[in-house]
């Protein structure tokens, strides 16, 4: 799933990386902001318009059935289309569901998934918070 993802990004064919969500899919874009629909594709839309390729690197998925967690390092880094410098990575925290077609696609896209639960966890430890 994540080099299915990562081919389709980096080709920059929009309408080819939706294909890799459930229609009702969430995207966390921000942590704590989920979006859908139309705005997880202006989302992921933004990341590609910027040309530059995701590199995936898996580190764990654990599968139960037609469900899958899936934890992945991933980066954009190169130079945008107006040779300004992208660097942006994260360590998603992702569920895909195998669709009744046999493929799997994405149900919850959480690119900054262990990022904000290392905010809520540092927040729960403030008593000022």
């Amino acid at each position: 799933m994540p080099a299915v993802f990562a081919e389709r990004f980096s080709s920059g064919d929009a309408t080819a990386l939706a294909q890799a969500y459930e229609d009702e899919a969430v995207l966390v874009e921000q942590p704590g902001m989920p979006v859908t629909g139309p705005a997880l594709l202006a989302a992921n839309g933004r990341l590609q318009s910027l040309g530059v390729p995701i590199s995936v690197r898996p580190r764990h998925v654990y599968r139960s059935g037609d469900l899958a967690l899936l934890i992945v390092d991933w980066a954009i880094d190169g130079t945008d289309r107006d040779g300004e410098a992208v660097h942006v990575e994260g360590t998603a925290t992702d569920v895909a569901r195998r669709g009744p077609d046999g493929r799997w696609r994405y149900a919850v896209d959480n690119p900054f998934g262990l990022r904000s639960q290392q905010v809520a966890t540092e927040d729960a430890a403030d008593p000022a918070s």
